[in-house]
């Protein structure tokens, strides 16, 4: 089973908005990997690892963003994502700490902060399409192939 295609078709639509905004890649792809983590979307797991990979990302980011609060390899701007990102998807208070939004404000324009705010929107909805429908993670992948 699969959510309908409309809906995809709008998912996708967003995320082409992303990939033309104020938001820089890097710090994007971090981000959606981070939550996929949270959330345990193996497939968005997958995806978004292979893809960080393609794009240069090093081995030694990638293995220890899971412990990004304990390693040096993160600058300020990405911490400050990866803290919004991670409140707000797990989201245990109700909302985001001010602390946190405080921190993103200081390293992040208006409008680059309001695309971060979507990224982590748009990523925690494909995590809920993934972990429902048990989506395979390679398996975009290998249709690709």
């Amino acid at each position: 089973m699969t959510a309908p295609a409309e809906a995809y078709k709008h998912m996708f639509a967003l995320e082409q908005w992303e990939k033309g905004n104020a938001l820089s890649e890097r710090i994007r792809h971090l981000v959606k990997l981070r939550v996929s983590q949270i959330n345990g979307c193996a497939f968005c797991v997958d995806m978004h690892s292979h893809d960080m990979k393609a794009e240069g990302e090093t081995d030694e980011r990638l293995y220890s963003l899971v412990s990004w609060q304990e390693t040096p390899f993160f600058t300020d701007q990405e911490r400050a994502a990866l803290r919004l990102a991670e409140e707000g998807t797990r989201l245990s208070t109700g909302h985001v700490s001010d602390e946190a939004w405080q921190e993103a404000s200081k390293h992040f324009t208006e409008e680059e902060l309001g695309a971060l705010v979507v990224a982590i929107a748009n990523i925690n909805t494909w995590n809920r399409y993934g972990t429902i429908l048990r989506t395979v993670p390679g398996s975009l992948r290998k249709a690709a192939k």
